[in-house]
């Protein structure tokens, strides 16, 4: 699942006129990237949240055949938040068996990690004796969030510890984390990874790679000079 139904505040004027997730950067749209890289790591049924705008996310990407992936899309009247856009979204995510974990990511990133290394984790929540309810992606914590989100130690996502590191918008999940929450009911994610945490039910990795939380103007810009200049001296190489 790609998450593409936030309103883009911060990114004004710019989503004045059109929903962040088809904001560019090194020619293609934030989400194009996405799908770009999920398709290359095999995850070809992808669901996606909208509501700002959205009929522009539909009309742009369509059904996905050109990215190689077959795309269903779940809109929202209002932006139900991250936890209640999955729970939303829950009958096209779990498959027939309603037990299958699902990967989500957000539109509004950029990160360089192969999404076809997080298989094996796929394959062991399926099975797994300890019953995660997430395994989560954590990354450097960047300039605007020095303080970070959660601590990484042994393999598990913990609330304190000796260093916390900054939650990449990538994780995991299981059906059971949503729960009991009504379909259309805005619910933050946070409070539900808190409680599985000190429940020691979220794994989790440290991923060192490029990754960018493209949330500003700015930080838009960059992240566009950055893949041209990539793109110009792949060009020069060849």
């Amino acid at each position: 699942m790609i998450l593409a139904a936030g309103r883009g505040e911060r990114m004004r004027p710019l989503t004045d006129t059109m929903p962040k997730p088809l904001l560019k950067a090194g020619g293609h749209a934030l989400i194009e990237h996405q799908l770009i890289s999920l398709a290359r790591a095999g995850f070809t049924g992808i669901v996606i949240n909208h509501a700002y705008l959205g009929e522009m996310i539909e009309n742009a990407l369509g059904t996905g055949e050109r990215y190689g992936v077959r795309i269903r899309y779940s809109p929202e009247q209002v932006v139900l938040e991250t936890a209640g856009g999955i729970a939303n979204a829950l009958p096209l995510l779990t498959g027939e068996s309603g037990d299958q974990p699902f990967l989500v990511v957000n539109a509004d990133i950029f990160c360089a990690m192969d999404y076809a290394t997080l298989l094996p984790v796929f394959q062991a929540m399926q099975s797994d004796a300890e019953q995660r309810l997430a395994h989560l992606v954590l990354v450097d914590n960047p300039p605007h969030h020095a303080a970070g989100d959660f601590a990484l130690e042994h393999g598990r996502v913990m609330l304190n510890g000796s260093a916390k590191l900054t939650f990449s918008g990538i994780g995991i999940y299981r059906a059971e984390l949503f729960d009991g929450i009504q379909p259309g009911l805005p619910v933050k994610l946070a409070p539900l990874l808190r409680q599985a945490m000190q429940a020691g039910q979220v794994s989790g990795e440290y991923f060192s790679g490029r990754w960018i939380d493209v949330g500003t103007p700015e930080r838009l810009e960059l992240l566009d000079k950055q893949l041209k200049s990539r793109a110009e001296s792949s060009a020069g190489s060849i």
